[in-house]
C-alpha cells in the first residue's frame, strides 16, 4: 500500500510485538530518511516534507489471532487489499506481498517463515 502495511507475525521469543515493531520502524526509518536528505534533488522530494523527521505515525493498529481460520481470514484480507484499493488486477500482481508465497510456494520479495498450515486455496476460472 503507498500509505500503510500490513505484517502478520508471531509473538516474539523475546520482548513483545511493540518492541518489534519499533526496531522494524526505526531501521527503516533511518535508511528513509538517510536517503531522502542525500536526493532532495530528485523526484521523491515530495514524498516527504522538507524538513520530515518521521516517517510513520505514533501507534500501530494490532488484532490478536488465535485460531487458524482468523489467521487465513486476515492473510486473505492482506492479500486482497491491492485489489481492492484497484492497485492491481489480481493479488499475485502486488510485488510487495507474501500472495505468491503462500499461494504458489514461491519465493519472493517478502520474506515469510511458516507457522502452521496456512495453504491459500486458489479460485479457478470456470471453464
Amino acid at each position: 500500500m503507498p500509505e500503510h502495511i500490513h505484517l502478520l507475525i508471531s509473538e516474539p521469543e523475546k520482548g513483545d510485538p511493540a518492541r518489534v515493531m519499533q526496531a522494524i520502524k526505526q531501521r527503516f526509518s533511518r535508511r528513509v530518511l538517510k536517503s531522502v536528505r542525500k536526493r532532495r534533488v530528485s523526484g521523491q522530494q515530495e514524498l516527504f516534507a522538507v524538513g520530515a523527521e518521521h516517517v510513520w505515525q505514533r501507534r500501530f493498529y494490532d488484532f490478536n489471532l488465535w485460531t487458524k481460520h482468523k489467521r487465513i481470514e486476515k492473510l486473505r484480507y492482506m492479500h486482497q487489499n491491492p485489489v481492492v484499493r484497484g492497485l492491481v488486477q489480481e493479488a499475485e500482481q502486488w510485488r510487495w506481498s507474501s500472495y505468491r508465497s503462500y499461494a504458489f510456494g514461491e519465493a519472493g520479495g517478502v520474506r515469510i517463515n511458516q507457522w502452521g498450515e496456512a495453504k491459500l486455496k486458489i479460485a479457478t476460472p470456470a471453464a
